[in-house]
Order: structure tokens, then sequence, then C-alpha cells
């Protein structure tokens, strides 16, 4: 269920590109591996399942085939979403940008909050303030990212 509005940003980008679209109906519908998706979908379809894991929109579990070794596979967590939120239109244009924002202009945004934060993270109100932009854009910034995470009130960079 939604039921903060940055929490939409997640949802719009993991259909942003068709190998994105692709990679989740094929994880909606079976259990695939990441050597499976990148067979598949190659290096593109590798980041996207990381992307899903990093915004909690797939399950993963091991499993193994005859002689095989044991292998990662994924899952979507969802069949459907249920949307339930109400935000002030600024807050909702804010997050409608931040995930349709070109890549080239995010990737300047991600890179600048990425350094930093550094290894150690980073108190999201100073990162909102160095930016100048409002909390519920840092957060729907944060959530498009597959490198940075929140911790409680700290920006921190993802770890698979």
């Amino acid at each position: 269920m939604v039921s903060e509005v940055a929490e939409l940003v997640p949802i719009l980008r993991a259909v942003d590109s068709d190998v994105k679209s692709n990679v989740f109906k094929e994880v909606t519908t079976n259990w695939q591996t990441a050597k499976q998706v990148e067979e598949k979908f190659g290096a593109e379809g590798l980041n996207a399942l990381r992307f899903f894991e990093k915004m909690k929109l797939v399950e993963t579990k091991w499993q193994t085939g005859p002689g095989a070794s044991p292998e990662k596979a994924y899952h979507a967590f969802y069949s459907s979403f249920h949307i339930n939120a109400t935000a002030p239109v600024q807050e909702i244009s804010d997050v409608l940008h931040a995930a349709m924002m070109p890549d080239a202009d995010y990737d300047k945004i991600e890179a600048s909050v990425y350094n930093m934060v550094g290894p150690e993270g980073k108190f999201s109100g100073d990162v909102a303030d160095a930016l100048k932009v409002t909390q519920t854009m840092l957060k729907a910034l944060v959530k498009r990212s597959p490198r940075l995470d929140f911790r409680g009130h700290r920006i921190i960079r993802f770890e698979d």
C-alpha cells in the first residue's frame, strides 16, 4: 500500500524503460535468477533487478538446480498496488518532477548527494538545505536512486 506520496517514485521508475518494464513483468509472473535476466536482457536487466531490490519491489530466495550452486532468484512482492495518498499540489509536483526528470539531470544531483553523504551518511535536513530542496523532493530523489537510501533521518549509500 502506498500511503506516502514519495513512495510513488519507485512504482513510476519501475516501468520507465522498456527493459525495466519487461523485467518487472517477468518477475511478476515467475521467479527469475539474475543469470536468466542477464541472458534475456543484458546488463541493463541486472541493473533493473538491483533497482527493484533496493526499492523493495521484489523478494529474493536462494534456489538450486541439479548439480548447480545456489543462485539468488527474484519475484515481485506485489501483484497489485493500493494507492491511498493525499498531498498538497506542491508535494505531488516535487515527486513527479523527481520521478520524470531526465537521466542526465538526475545523475548530476545523485552524484552530488552520493558525494555529500560519504561512507558515513548524513542527516537528510542538512542535505535538503545544501541542495535547496524540500524534504519531499529529497525523499523522491533518494527513492529514485539505486545508490542511495534512507536509514531513519539519515541518507546513506546503498549497499547490496
